[in-house]
């Protein structure tokens, strides 16, 4: 049976870095894509706002190249196209000043009654300001939302005042925090294999498991980000935010529905179970590393020092770290995290460690028994593998081989594969924020996290370097074999 696409009723989208890079990669084509899927109903409008002087001609040339530069082979069709930027709008308007706010409020005005959707697709320094000028030109109506891109703060104190400063203009169930790794078709997958088989749920805890590893591997460098990655480093950038959410499906309860509230107050159990790392402790559970020069799928890369133009920073590209989860299920249970720039290659996974057999009852002909592995891989090729064991075919004595049984969700489904940000854009005109974090659940993820930070300070952790093109500095490799395990590395 096939997934049937339910129509939205219909919005405006008002970008607000709509010119930016952001809504050029992401949310027009992602846009587009709903479109074509049937998706958006009409009058909707696409309402593209920022400080670059165009019209409405102006921002659908940049909207038409674009999506040239950014669909796949194929999916640019002209009629659609057009259609597509018939929905487009532009307002030049200023985030710091009244300039081009009444025209806004004009524009949106037409729509009164349709759900409207703020996307700041600008830098957290500018929440404030747009969104006192949202409020005080009247534009929330009772279907309004508003969604906002990390980082959320940069510790605990700056995120509980950027909740606060989006908290004057909206209410909490108007807010979403956008984490585009939950958009993933293989995160949803996590839910649905936990919770809709019998075969896993009864094994997943402490009395079957023995570790947990997620990895998010990036093989490119700074690409154009130097300035925010060299304030924010690897454990803001990626462990704060998308790490900690994969973490938490990974290790909450069962909700009783998937119900938003119910989900996400799941998800926070989890986050205020983390053991505490401290400097105390940092230094024999986190690693921290940069890359140096080294080799890439392109040839010869510098090192992020030379990227940077900076030879003084000790800004993390790497982090490796050992969590423990002080509860019932997972006690006992360690998680390695690790994420990293310039590795050897992309990759984003959670692999499911279970414990060996307790006996075997085959000789040492057969061949080593090597313990079940659940492999889901989020990107670049989403699937889901089960490492089993199994006789080799043939005759001469039983051989065992350990061998996946695989599903790879381009081979299994024979339709298009969205993006993460159609589902999360199309969440929010459906007022569904199962997908989004809320208000606690950021500031619990930096309660954790801010004591890391001090305790790199406090301690002054080193940065251990790493070749470019490599699985990262070598104190990550002992981390986990201190434990007598290895890192899983992708077959």
């Amino acid at each position: 049976m096939s997934s049937q696409t339910i129509p939205v009723d219909p919005f405006d989208y008002v970008v607000f870095g709509g010119t930016g890079d952001l809504s050029e990669r992401k949310l027009l084509p992602a846009l587009y894509h709903r479109q074509i899927a049937g998706q958006l109903s009409e009058p909707t409008r696409i309402i593209g706002a920022s400080r670059a002087d165009l019209d409405d001609d102006g921002f659908r040339t940049f909207a038409r190249d674009a999506l040239s530069r950014h669909l796949k082979s194929g999916e640019f069709d002209e009629k659609e196209v057009s259609i597509f930027l018939g929905r487009l709008h532009y307002v030049s308007v200023d985030a710091t000043s009244d300039r081009g706010w009444d025209a806004m409020a004009a524009l949106l005005a037409s729509g009164q009654d349709r759900v409207r959707a703020f996307y700041l697709a600008v830098g957290p320094s500018l929440f404030g300001d747009i969104c006192d000028r949202i409020s005080s030109h009247d534009l929330i109506n009772r279907n309004t939302r508003i969604v906002v891109e990390k980082p959320i703060g940069r510790d605990l104190a700056s995120a509980r005042s950027l909740n606060d400063t989006i908290g004057r203009a909206f209410a909490e169930e108007q807010i979403f925090r956008i984490d585009h790794y939950l958009g993933k078709e293989t995160v949803q997958n996590l839910m649905a294999l936990r919770f809709a088989n019998a075969l896993y749920e009864p094994l997943w805890n402490s009395a079957h498991i023995d570790h947990v590893q997620i990895t998010v591997a990036e093989s490119v460098g700074l690409e154009g980000r130097a300035g925010y990655y060299d304030r924010a480093g690897a454990l803001r950038d990626m462990v704060q935010n998308h790490i900690l959410q994969l973490l938490c499906l990974v290790a909450m309860e069962a909700p009783p529905s998937v119900e938003a509230e119910a989900v996400r107050d799941e998800k926070l159990k989890v986050l205020r179970a983390l053991r505490r790392i401290d400097s105390s402790n940092a230094s024999k559970v986190t690693v921290r590393g940069q890359y140096r020069a080294g080799a890439s799928a392109g040839g010869a890369v510098g090192g992020y020092l030379d990227e940077l133009g900076d030879a003084n920073s000790n800004t993390e590209t790497f982090v490796a770290i050992k969590v423990e989860i002080d509860n019932w299920r997972w006690a006992g249970v360690p998680f390695y995290l690790r994420t990293g720039k310039r590795m050897a290659e992309r990759a984003s996974e959670i692999v499911i460690n279970f414990k060996p057999i307790p006996h075997s009852i085959f000789d040492g002909s057969a061949g080593q028994i090597i313990a079940n592995q659940l492999v889901i891989r989020l990107q670049p090729d989403e699937g889901v593998k089960q490492w089993i064991m199994i006789k080799d075919p043939g005759p001469g004595g039983m051989r065992l081989r350990h061998v996946p049984l695989d599903m790879s969700f381009a081979q299994s489904f024979s339709v298009r594969h969205p993006d993460a940000y159609e589902r999360l854009l199309m969440d929010v005109i459906r007022c569904n924020q199962t997908l989004f974090m809320r208000r606690d659940e950021v500031e619990a993820a930096w309660k954790w996290i801010d004591p890391i930070l001090t305790a790199w300070d406090e301690t002054a952790q080193p940065c251990q370097g790493y070749t470019a093109g490599t699985s990262g500095p070598t104190n990550a490799i002992a981390l986990i074999e201190r434990d007598g395990r290895t890192w899983h590395e992708s077959r």
